[in-house]
């Protein structure tokens, strides 16, 4: 009613702002409108409180029903416990009667079938203790193994001094002492013009009136040796004339390797050959191999390759060819990677070389398997060159402990007598007592030997194990 008296007064009051009054005019309101605006707001307010009633309603229904159904789990779970309960005292029931039922059978305690359990993991776990040992031992082996090529190569290291100064040095006489300070130069630029041109090591210690050249490649000292010879011949000794001397040595022994390689291949009885073949064929000039020339072996093997095959009905051409470049890799073997069989191979396959040619020299250490005829000459060849007496230097202390250890490992048999090691080592004679072996037990007797010599000792080529088996009779006539 307050609201309505007060719409009525401001409906009856004239404006106080005439613009506002002439601007949006004061209308009047409805009476019914007012009441219809009342009724409204309850209705959507009891309707908002019937609803909260129902939801409240809803939630304490859910509330009861939550727990009615906790109140029944709990009893649920309580019947189980008690039926847990039971049937653990059943279980441990049944296992007092399951035990007393197993001893009965077995004849056993429980503390004797502890006993034997314990026995039975005591067992495996020595069983696993021993293969565990075993591994260790073996480790232990690989390890030693190890160690000892290591002492063994440093062992190699130190004593093979004495052998590379006796192949890898040349001594160069000179006129006086005077000329060692005069090679040595002014604050030592002489010497080190002259190693590093030629790339050998001069060596100036106590020897008088000597000066030692070092270097494992032979074309290198000769080429120092020719330029040393020439400096001291002529007694100017400076980085320019030692630079003039290198370069005319160069020159000398590379016509000198040419020279060389042609006269190989005359020699040989072999033409056709590439020129840069003969060139590297050259260089072997001034390689050796256990002190036997490489040069000279190659000329050797060739003629004896040359016979067998003209013997053999081969191609005599093809098999002295082979042969004279058989070890033609030696020469740059240290400056390409792979065997020396294989570079020469791969070299003379690319100069033109037949491939017959090519497959000789890269079976002849049977690195690849021989093929042809030829091939086998090759190998034979090179044996038969290499193994005749007088042919490769050897120290006379390991030539005669090689032959005393081979006659040792091939008479280790019952009913050897005598052993004989002959021709440089390359056949072993074994005389046996003719009443202890017979025949038989003689052909086993050489084999077995061969195996003793061929898993105890180290050798190049082939040893022949010939065992000897004499009867003799005796009677006098007086």
């Amino acid at each position: 009613m307050e609201r309505r008296s007060r719409r009525k007064v401001a409906g009856r009051e004239a404006p106080a702002n005439p613009q506002l009054s002439a601007a949006k005019p004061i209308t009047a309101v409805d009476p019914q409108e007012a009441g219809d605006d009342d009724g409204s707001d309850l209705r959507a307010r009891r309707e908002e409180i019937s609803r909260l009633q129902e939801r409240a309603l809803h939630d304490a229904e859910a509330a009861r029903l939550k727990l009615a159904d906790i109140e029944r789990r709990e009893r649920a779970l309580a019947d189980r416990e008690r039926n847990l309960d039971g049937q653990a005292e059943e279980l441990k029931r049944q296992k007092q009667v399951q035990r007393k039922e197993l001893e009965r059978l077995s004849g056993l305690t429980a503390a004797q079938a502890k006993q034997m359990l314990i026995a039975d993991v005591e067992h495996d776990a020595r069983r696993q203790a021993g293969r565990v040992l075993l591994q260790i031992e073996e480790e232990t082996k690989r390890d030693a193994d190890r160690r000892a090529r290591n002492i063994i190569s440093i062992a190699m290291g130190r004593l093979a001094g004495t052998h590379a100064s006796e192949t890898t040095t040349r001594l160069i006489e000179l006129p006086s002492e005077e000329m060692k300070g005069r090679i040595i130069g002014r604050e030592g630029r002489n010497i080190r013009a002259i190693e590093s041109l030629t790339g050998v090591d001069l060596i100036i210690d106590e020897t008088p009136n000597a000066v030692v050249v070092s270097s494992f490649d032979g074309v290198r000292r000769e080429i120092a040796r020719i330029m040393l010879e020439r400096l001291i011949a002529d007694g100017r000794i400076q980085p320019a004339t030692i630079e003039e001397a290198y370069e005319k040595a160069k020159a000398e022994v590379e016509a000198t390797m040419v020279a060389e390689g042609e006269r190989a291949e005359l020699e040989a009885g072999v033409h056709g050959i590439d020129p840069a073949l003969l060139e590297v064929l050259g260089r072997l000039r001034f390689r050796t191999s256990y002190g036997q020339n490489v040069l000279d072996h190659l000329i050797e093997a060739a003629e004896i390759a040359g016979l067998i095959a003209a013997e053999l009905g081969v191609s005599v051409e093809t098999a002295r060819r082979a042969t004279l470049l058989h070890d033609l890799g030696k020469a740059v073997s240290h400056e390409v990677e792979g065997s020396h069989a294989q570079v020469g191979a791969s070299m003379a396959r690319r100069k033109g070389e037949s491939e017959a040619v090519a497959h000789a020299i890269e079976a002849h250490h049977n690195e690849v398997a021989p093929k042809t005829v030829e091939a086998v000459i090759v190998q034979i060849a090179d044996a038969v060159s290499g193994a005749r007496p007088g042919a490769r230097g050897e120290a006379l202390e390991h030539y005669v402990t090689r032959l005393r250890d081979l006659e040792e490992v091939a008479g280790r048999h019952p009913g050897v007598e005598k052993v004989y090691a002959v021709r440089a080592g390359r056949e072993v004679r074994l005389v046996v007592d003719p009443g202890a072996v017979d025949d038989e037990e003689a052909a086993v007797i050489a084999r077995r030997a061969a195996q003793a010599v061929e898993k105890e000792l180290d050798y190049p080529g082939r040893i022949k194990i010939t065992v000897v088996r004499e009867s003799r009779s005796t009677a006098f006539a007086e």
